[in-house]
């Protein structure tokens, strides 16, 4: 019996397609307005009610973007729904998927993205806006600049694991992405697919 290569053997199979009613028009988790604590704390409790459920999960996701850290939280429980569960998972852009909205999406495996035709995605890096006082003995002020450098490559680091999501299975590198979200990049539903950053343009 002839034994299938070792890459074919542990080949993930992509999921099916989604149900684009579902996709469309009846989400069991949607994700509006600026990312918050009250946005966070809500998604939450809509995923709980999904995992009690025998469902797919369909995420319906339109953002002006929001704090970075809940994007980060709502990032690792679709993934870990998408481990653990046993089900699929798909998220659709209706409108805007702006900045921290992109960091949701990018936990979705590509395969699983979609965006509706007027979607428009902007990728960039996190803003910092901070005054730096120096005042006092030398070793005191070295320790306040290597907390802050500390704090930056650690902000960076966390950006890179959620911009290295967005790129698998793209058309775009990493170094390509980081390169545009330099300054400010929009991108609209055809060209996110067209890059490869997302499966499909559902309408």
């Amino acid at each position: 019996m002839d034994l299938l290569p070792q890459s074919a053997e542990h080949a993930v199979s992509p999921p099916p397609g989604p149900d684009l009613h579902r996709l469309l028009f009846d989400p069991n988790l949607r994700i509006h307005g600026l990312i918050d604590d009250t946005v966070v704390t809500k998604a939450l409790d809509d995923l709980k009610a999904v995992r009690s459920s025998e469902d797919d999960l369909y995420v319906e996701i339109d953002t002006p973007g929001g704090d970075a850290d809940g994007a980060r939280r709502l990032a690792l429980e679709f993934k870990l729904f998408l481990k653990h569960s046993g089900r699929n998972g798909y998220i659709i852009g209706k409108n805007t998927v702006y900045s921290a909205g992109v960091t949701v999406l990018a936990a979705f495996p590509k395969a699983c993205r979609f965006l509706c035709p007027q979607a428009v995605l902007l990728i960039h890096e996190r803003r910092l806006e901070k005054d730096l006082v120096l005042n006092g003995p030398i070793r005191s002020c070295l320790q306040i600049v290597r907390e802050q450098l500390a704090l930056l490559e650690t902000a960076e680091r966390l950006e890179n694991e959620g911009f290295a999501d967005l790129v698998q299975g793209s058309r775009t590198s990493l170094e390509e992405l980081r390169d545009h979200a330099l300054t400010n990049c929009y991108l609209m539903a055809a060209r996110a697919l067209e890059l490869g950053l997302v499966e499909d343009i559902a309408d």
